[in-house]
């Protein structure tokens, strides 16, 4: 896709622009961020592409610098975190902005991928893929930093979420103490995950960049889910304004939790120091994992509880497969919104579920929502097709014109196609024309 120079180039001296289009590595950021040809209707939800970059920048600043003062050994790690919080100078600060930074990479990943399975971005194969990787990636990561403040929640955690390992067939057992590194979750576990949590990061960052690559080298989706090589303006300065405005309004809610209610997000059983001789009554992850934890327990058998939880976020990978739509965008499917909606809902409802005891009506009720999770996925695809096969305008009748009582006729029509009563239609067509 080309930008008109033009268009590049307003109220910009010529030596700048000499400068950015011949200097090799600058040239790279240039047409990357300054220069990137992008769709003219854009809206807020592409700012959230962004801050998931701001995001993963906190956190590899904060996490470095935590790290600093940090002891993974089982007998020092908790009173560490307490050290970092107590006496460290601006500790409480970094450590909030840590613990909190994780919650908005979430909520931020969550808007993202929402964004691209409302309007159709996932039909761009390698960059949707890319982008399940670096979800897979930041849950990993998330899971393995929870368990580094050995607290109670942390460690009992460790143990529940370790132990699905064993249900996968012959290897499951040997792989659980592989990762224990023993018999159970102890020191060995801790440093294990604690190198873990140091290296992921660099291997986040590599994938970010893979992300960026592919979606470059095609140009962004945009609402409409329509070419737009001939309706394009540069990145800078349309798109940093907007970023930037995003910019704002994280930092505002970021700080809230960070300075003002920073437990808001977390869980006051992670204050006291692990205990493997008490299990806490109910043990449950942070609240981004509590949607899969909900779908977990609401399947009686352990491992089948564990293939479906699994399969409710594998599936993303198998959404391209399913569009089975003429149109990218939800934008011309508004059955399909309703489905996408109703997935939104069971999704925030099964979080809400999560974080309820195990104990009736939440396992009834966590049942239906998962069964409301997997059946709007899999309708979405019949109502695309549905929907197309009900607004396609019949050629036989292209030049009629098209008003009010046409369109109500022409509404009939369909619905009589669509149930298999050709002749009906017909006739019901051409006694209708004639009128």
């Amino acid at each position: 896709m080309a930008v008109n120079n033009s268009v590049n180039n307003i109220n910009t001296p010529k030596s700048a622009v000499t400068w950015r289009k011949t200097n090799k590595l600058v040239k790279i950021m240039n047409d990357s961020f300054y220069d990137l040809p992008c769709p003219i209707n854009l809206n807020a939800w592409w700012s959230f592409g962004s801050m998931l970059g701001l995001c993963l920048v906190i956190q590899l600043l904060s996490g470095l610098l935590l790290s600093i003062h940090y002891t993974a050994h089982e007998s020092m790690a908790f009173d560490s975190v307490v050290h970092i919080m107590r006496n460290v100078e601006k500790g409480w600060m970094l450590r909030n902005m840590h613990a909190n930074g994780s919650s908005m990479f979430f909520i931020c990943i969550y808007a993202h991928i929402g964004r691209g399975l409302y309007y159709g971005s996932y039909l761009d194969k390698t960059v949707w893929f890319f982008g399940v990787h670096l979800f897979l990636l930041t849950m990993a990561e998330a899971f393995l930093g929870y368990t580094l403040p050995w607290g109670q929640m942390s460690y009992w955690g460790a143990t529940v979420i370790t132990n699905m390992l064993s249900v996968i067939p012959a290897v499951g057992d040997g792989m659980l103490r592989y990762v224990w590194g023993g018999w159970t979750v102890c020191n060995a576990t801790l440093k294990r995950f604690y190198t873990l949590h140091f290296l992921l990061p660099f291997v986040m960052v590599a994938f970010v960049f893979l992300h960026l690559f592919f979606l470059h080298e095609k140009g962004s989706n945009n609402p409409l889910g329509i070419e737009s090589n001939t309706m394009c303006i540069p990145f800078h300065p349309f798109y940093t304004v907007k970023d930037l405005f995003g910019y704002v309004c994280f930092g505002f809610f970021f700080m809230y939790l960070v300075c003002v209610d920073p437990e808001l997000l977390g869980n006051h059983l992670n204050y006291w120091p692990a205990n493997s001789m008490k299990t806490p009554i109910h043990v449950q992850p942070e609240w981004y994992f509590m949607f899969a934890y909900a779908i977990l327990r609401s399947i009686p058998h352990k491992a089948g509880g564990v293939y479906i939880m699994f399969l409710s976020i594998a599936v993303l990978y198998l959404i391209p497969s399913l569009h089975s739509g003429k149109y990218r965008s939800l934008c011309f499917y508004p059955l399909n919104q309703l489905v996408f909606w109703v997935l939104v809902g069971s999704l925030i409802t099964l979080t809400w579920i999560g974080a309820r005891p195990v104990r009736e009506p939440y396992i009834i009720l966590g049942q239906c929502f998962s069964f409301i999770y997997f059946s709007s996925l899999l309708l979405n695809p019949l109502s695309l097709w549905v929907w197309d096969k009900l607004v396609e305008y019949p050629k036989r009748y292209a030049s009629r014109p098209v008003d009010l009582k046409w369109l109500k006729v022409l509404t009939a029509f369909k619905l009589l196609m669509f149930f298999r009563l050709k002749n009906t239609a017909l006739k019901w067509a051409s006694k209708q024309s004639r009128l």
